[in-house]
């Protein structure tokens, strides 16, 4: 898979319009075999080899070898489309908390022009985890006749107010940090992003998960640290890769915006429309995206059937349970 961006204008959804936008794909060297879609969830980048080495790569379930594999970077994200990282034309320096709020819409509209941009007319099979189901099940709304099949992975079509919530902890985690609103550089509220990081992972996990990865290995252990090492370490390694406070704001932000039925009359309404062969996979130790929530709003879509699988490792599962969701993606 190859690096490649286009230039676009884009009128956002909230207001305003970004000028010159710049967003980031991967796509196979060569058009062949069926296209295949991924839409990635919230800090990953757009080549799903790095964050999905088990499912995407040659020989593996998804091959870019022998398929068109395509994965666009959401706009907001650090790693390369427009976002609070890339600079502002209009003083040359980094967005940061000056980019204009954006929603899963405006990410959406991206990825049809990066369809147009590839001559790209029918995609075989979309896929979308977490957020990325966010942006997968608005766009086989937003164009219906374009999807073949669509899989959906621990995902909704409306922001829960459970998950909501986890967002605002995180958002406050930001603003806890002193530097963040100084916003001087790129590296301004770094102590926030991994408090911010370390609060998102316990929702992505279970219980039993961290029970059984992160118990103290000596029962006579006077306080219990082995976790919080872990917890640490999981925030300084989102900062390490290169993100930053500002682009993590802006996508927690537009996690808000995520209501599909919105102007079409409601969620049910909306879905109603979709007319791919839509799969929508669960996972039962998944607390942001639970099994029964799943079960109601995917009984709106014509013909769309639920798979639960059981896992330990919470909602996290989609990138874990790899032979499992590989079974049902060559299915």
């Amino acid at each position: 898979m190859l690096e490649n961006s286009i230039t676009i204008t884009l009128p956002l959804e909230a207001g305003g319009r970004l000028e010159n936008a710049r967003i980031v794909y991967h796509a196979s060297s060569a058009r062949r075999g069926r296209v295949i879609w991924i839409c990635h969830a919230l800090t990953a980048n757009s080549d799903p080899r790095d964050w999905w080495p088990e499912m995407v790569g040659p020989g593996k379930p998804i091959d870019p070898e022998k398929n068109t594999v395509v994965c666009v970077n959401m706009l907001g994200s650090a790693y390369g489309s427009e976002g609070p990282a890339r600079n502002n034309p209009k003083t040359g320096k980094p967005w940061l908390l000056d980019f204009p709020a954006i929603t899963i819409r405006d990410t959406v509209k991206t990825f049809i022009e990066v369809r147009k941009h590839l001559g790209i007319s029918h995609i075989d099979l979309l896929i979308g985890a977490s957020i990325g189901g966010f942006h997968a099940i608005e766009w086989s709304i937003m164009e219906p006749e374009i999807f073949g099949r669509c899989l959906f992975l621990c995902t909704a079509p409306r922001i829960s107010p459970f998950l909501g919530a986890s967002v605002e902890a995180q958002r406050m985690a930001l603003e806890a940090d002193p530097t963040f609103r100084e916003a001087l550089d790129i590296h301004g509220g770094e102590a926030g992003l991994r408090c911010a990081r370390a609060q998102a992972l316990i929702s992505y996990r279970s219980f039993h998960c961290y029970g059984l990865t992160q118990a103290e290995e000596d029962p006579d252990t006077l306080f219990a640290g082995r976790v919080a090492s872990y917890e640490r370490y999981q925030g300084e390694k989102l900062v390490r890769r290169g993100f930053d406070a500002y682009s993590y704001l802006c996508l927690c932000n537009a996690l808000d915006s995520h209501n599909a039925g919105r102007g079409r009359g409601g969620v049910k309404k909306a879905l109603e429309g979709i007319k791919a062969r839509v799969t929508v996979l669960t996972i039962d130790s998944d607390q942001l995206f639970p099994p029964s929530e799943s079960r109601e709003w995917a009984a709106f879509i014509p013909g769309a059937r639920v798979v639960e699988i059981s896992s330990n490792f919470g909602h996290d599962g989609f990138l874990l349970e790899t032979a499992k969701i590989a079974a049902l993606i060559l299915e």
